[in-house]
């Protein structure tokens, strides 16, 4: 990434408008792969990406610029935000069916045992 570069050449400075301009450039990269992922859901996903998010062939360029535009741990804390953010929604798209009284769980009491 030329931001790594940059930053090995000159390890003292601290641009900002380098570092703002690298994370737009991320954020727009992330937000393409995720609106491909959300276009082409109704494909086979083929790819494997990190914490086991699949996706689609189609969905290929716009990982790789992802992938390119953003630090691999920014890459992995994003797709697991997305898998997290599709496995609530999924939960509560499935409690929609099940409408009705929701029973909670009690809490637990306890008697005393008699004295003798």
């Amino acid at each position: 990434m030329a931001l790594d570069t940059y930053a090995s050449s000159n390890p003292n400075e601290v641009h900002e408008d380098v570092l703002l301009k690298a994370r737009d450039a991320c954020y727009k990269a992330r937000d393409a792969f995720y609106a491909c992922l959300e276009k082409e859901s109704g494909k086979k996903p083929t790819e494997i990406a990190t914490v086991g998010l699949l996706y689609p062939k189609e969905c290929s360029n716009s990982r790789t610029q992802f992938v390119n535009n953003c630090r691999s741990s920014w890459v992995k804390h994003f797709d697991r935000e997305y898998c997290r953010n599709k496995r609530v929604q999924r939960l509560l798209d499935d409690g929609d069916e099940r409408k009705g009284p929701m029973s909670l769980p009690q809490p637990y009491t306890f008697k005393p045992s008699p004295s003798t």
